[in-house]
């Protein structure tokens, strides 16, 4: 059953009364190059295992079965859990977690399920919900190698964007801070069924093992990034002010020891930076 063809699709969905789901974001990829290209750059090796979110009706979930040891997906939707229970059948090494995956304990699911192989993450997840994924795979400090994600490619461009660009904003410092992101390739729109009405990008995050951002306090830097872009387009010392926690003159002395503009604002701002200034206010509190 090759299911990017798009009539096989179709006949899949109608067999199970089933349809794309706006609210799960699904859509479902349709280009055999692109599934091939996704699970071969995922940076896993052939004896590792893969977790996989949101697996729909299995297009991308086939191709990894065949390139690696184990494959876990978590699927929220019961629907596409059923056809899973056809596509799959023929793939001995697939587990399917019918649950949210923001609701999953992730350090149990690997103990249970992966015995202590090495773990990478593929998926391509869905657009309205790629944000909080992310940060919930990266906080959770589970150990994966690497997670390769699709994402919508205006949310590819912040999280690969640089200081000062228009596309820097708050979750690029904060995800740096735990992997160094790398955009693989754009995915054409007209690649999935049915086609949303923007491109696509594929990005892996390579987690670092020990970070070199670590501060002295991480709430307290995570913090400070968050005020720094609430109100962008004020200088730094006037945008981290609207934290009650932080005086302005306690703020402008840490810029001045971080060796910063005093005009600086938070958006030129690299992790390192970031990290630095934290430290600085954290003497202060």
């Amino acid at each position: 059953m090759k299911l990017t063809e798009l009539n096989t699709v179709r006949n899949l969905l109608n067999e199970f009364e089933a349809a794309p789901d706006k609210r799960y974001g699904q859509n479902f990829l349709i280009s055999e190059k692109v599934v091939t290209n996704i699970a071969e750059g995922c940076g896993a090796n052939e004896n590792d295992g893969i977790l996989e979110i949101g697996p729909g009706i299995g297009v991308l979930t086939q191709k990894l079965c065949e390139r690696y040891k184990k494959v876990v997906s978590v699927e929220i939707d019961n629907k596409m859990a059923a056809i899973l229970g056809k596509t799959m059948a023929d793939h001995d090494n697939f587990t399917l977690i019918s649950n949210d995956i923001l609701k999953t304990d992730l350090d149990s699911l690997l103990k249970e399920h992966f015995d202590g192989m090495r773990v990478t993450v593929c998926a391509n997840l869905p657009y309205y919900i790629t944000s909080p994924i992310i940060m919930f795979l990266l906080e959770s400090e589970v150990p994966f190698d690497n997670v390769t994600v699709m994402v919508q490619k205006e949310v590819a461009d912040r999280l690969t964007a640089k200081p000062g660009s228009a596309d820097y904003g708050a979750i690029t410092p904060a995800v740096n801070y735990y992997a160094d992101v790398q955009r693989l390739f754009t995915v054409p729109a007209g690649c999935f069924y049915p086609a949303p009405k923007v491109d696509s990008a594929v990005v892996r995050f390579k987690l670092r093992k020990l970070t070199e951002y670590e501060p002295i306090d991480k709430a307290l830097m995570f913090e400070v990034i968050k005020y720094a872009f609430l109100q962008r387009r004020k200088t730094l010392s006037n945008a981290l002010s609207a934290d009650k926690r932080l005086k302005k003159e306690d703020v402008e002395e840490a810029i001045k020891i971080c060796g910063l503009d005093p005009l600086v604002r938070g958006e030129t701002l690299s992790t390192a930076d970031f990290r630095r200034l934290s430290d600085a206010l954290y003497a202060k509190l």
